[in-house]
């Protein structure tokens, strides 16, 4: 025990796996080194010194933008301006041949990423910045790192409990083999599974324009967000008795079909309904649903728990076939909804921030409100519904109230319901396929490198 003193180190599975990679390669992550640099975090307290938009501003590079696959993503990247870029975060330049990996937080650890070329940015306190010989050597690097094996190597030298970490010597003295093949397998598994995953988003972002043409309704573009559209005038009689705030009255939400008749969601659904939990007794066990147990892909409850019904104590309660329809911040707006089938007892429970939806006769059918209640334009009209402080801002049950929907006759409705449920399987079935190919290559690749069998 030369450098280490905690048994976590010299777990046996730990010592198995690095001796097996260095009688493959004695290579050390230090070989490649030629300069390495940390980041830091301006204040959010001074934003309008630090910070800027994407127009005029620099990628600020944060975990989240990290992949495995070896890609930086940008979608969701901040934005420096172009003096901090100089000044304060001038040691942390990042450009386009650089090696980004993960040295803290929680989850998988050392998740490396590339640049795109052209590439400049800054990364934060929580990503090293490698400078190696050439690109090639970086994205080599790269889809090593981001191999099971050197995951388990970076998370045996990590410390910390609730927030482990990577100091640079442990990042340093990570294990390295590289090969050139393992690069392009990966690289091409990689391509293939993004290529299946983009069939599958088509699919899925489709649902919205099939129904709103089937339905017969023709929504106007959304609004630029500019002042001009922000300014607008409500008639005095069109606030009594209602909210005052600017946003429930800016935009007139409408889905009226021109080829259905049209009705108010409360005449054809129990909005959050009181649920009588006849012939239940406190130790018979009912489904629970807390929220990370929705789906926000496909709509759908991903694992059914159960509990007594005596813990059901502040709890949103539901039956067979109502609706949970997610109330809060960011839940809301990423989708998560689910129609509660199959539920042990017939009885359930689950988060406090659920608006509950039931519906009022066999006619209705509740998987075809459901459909209607995930449309992204829907979604968004409700967020003009929100009350409550940031981050915990929930639309009012009253969205429901003042919304009318299209009534097609019960048999479209369970056409319409079902054409949906069958393109969400097939995305569903093409990601799960993707996924499975993209698990199996890494596992032959892997086993390559460790010498067990050629690819």
């Amino acid at each position: 025990m030369q450098t280490r003193h905690d048994p976590y180190y010299y777990l046996p599975k730990f010592v198995r796996l690095e001796a097996r990679v260095t009688t493959r390669s004695t290579a050390r992550l230090r070989d490649y080194v030629m300069a390495m640099s940390g980041g830091s975090t301006p204040k959010k307290e001074e934003e309008e010194k630090y910070y800027s938009d994407q127009e005029s501003g620099i990628p600020f590079v944060r975990v989240q933008n990290l992949n495995v696959d070896g890609h930086l993503s940008l979608d969701d990247v901040k934005y420096v301006n172009r003096e901090t870029h100089e000044g304060l975060l001038n040691r942390s330049k990042v450009l386009q041949d650089d090696l980004l990996v993960k040295i803290t937080g929680v989850g998988r650890m050392a998740v490396a990423s590339v640049p795109p070329i052209g590439f400049e940015g800054n990364i934060n306190q929580h990503i090293a910045r490698i400078r190696t010989e050439s690109r090639a050597t970086s994205e080599a690097l790269a889809t090593w790192l981001n191999t099971d094996i050197a995951e388990t190597l970076a998370k045996r030298r990590a410390t910390g409990g609730t927030r482990p970490a990577l100091d640079y010597p442990a990042l340093r003295s990570i294990p390295v083999i590289l090969d050139e093949q393992m690069h392009k397998a990966l690289s091409e598994a990689y391509a293939q599974y993004k290529q299946a995953e983009a069939k599958a988003s088509e699919l899925l972002e489709g649902i919205d324009k099939f129904l709103l043409s089937e339905l017969g309704i023709e929504l106007p573009p959304e609004p630029e967000n500019i002042i001009a559209n922000r300014i607008f005038a409500s008639q005095r009689k069109q606030l009594a008795g209602w909210r005052f705030d600017a946003r429930v009255h800016q935009y007139e939400f409408s889905l009226l079909s021109i080829r259905y008749p049209n009705l108010p969601l409360k005449q054809l659904a129990h909005i959050n309904p009181r649920t009588a939990f006849s012939g239940v007794k406190d130790e018979t066990p009912l489904t629970f649903v807390p929220m990370e147990s929705i789906s926000d892909e496909d709509g759908t409850i991903a694992a059914l728990q159960q509990r007594n019904y005596s813990e059901n104590v502040g709890y949103t309660s539901f039956q067979e076939g109502d609706l949970l329809w997610a109330k809060i911040t960011p839940c809301m707006e990423n989708g998560k909804s689910a129609v509660a089938r199959n539920l042990p007892n017939g009885f359930g429970f689950g988060s406090t921030e659920y608006h509950v939806l039931r519906s009022k006769s066999d006619d209705f059918s509740i998987h075809y409100l459901h459909a209607i209640l995930r449309m992204r334009r829907l979604r968004k009209a409700a967020e003009s519904y929100f009350g409550g402080s940031s981050g915990h801002q929930r639309v009012d049950e009253a969205f429901f109230y003042r919304l009318t929907v299209p009534v097609p006759p019960p048999e479209v409705q369970r056409h319409l319901a079902q054409r949906i449920e069958t393109m969400r399987q097939e995305a569903q079935r093409l990601r799960s396929n993707a996924l499975a190919e993209l698990n199996e290559a890494k596992r032959r690749i892997e086993a390559m490198l460790l010498g067990e069998v050629a690819v």
